[in-house]
């Protein structure tokens, strides 16, 4: 969580002190917001909160689709399938040998 007297710096601030910024983001996992004439411009995080915040963000996105899909949401595959193949004229589904 973004903590306001911590986590929100100027870009200038930022490009003078950027190793000590660069090693609270490692140990916080927290992003920085950087100003650029006192309004939020950027935000940087270290590389593993960000890829734990992607990963969170694809879970949640398919939790999302498995529970349309238990609540009936959503159409056959065979159908979603007979449409591409209409739709970019692509021949039939070949026999399974």
């Amino acid at each position: 969580m973004l903590d306001i007297k911590e986590d929100i710096q100027s870009l200038t601030d930022f490009k003078r002190n950027t190793a000590e910024y660069m090693q609270q983001l490692k140990q916080t996992g927290r992003p920085l917001v950087l100003t650029v004439n006192g309004k939020a411009e950027l935000v940087v995080q270290d590389a593993a909160s960000y890829q734990a915040a992607m990963q969170a963000a694809e879970d949640a996105k398919t939790l999302k689709a498995l529970l349309a899909a238990k609540a009936g949401k959503g159409r056959p595959a065979n159908e979603f399938f007979a449409e591409l193949r209409k739709k970019y004229n692509l021949p039939e589904k070949r026999p399974r040998k």
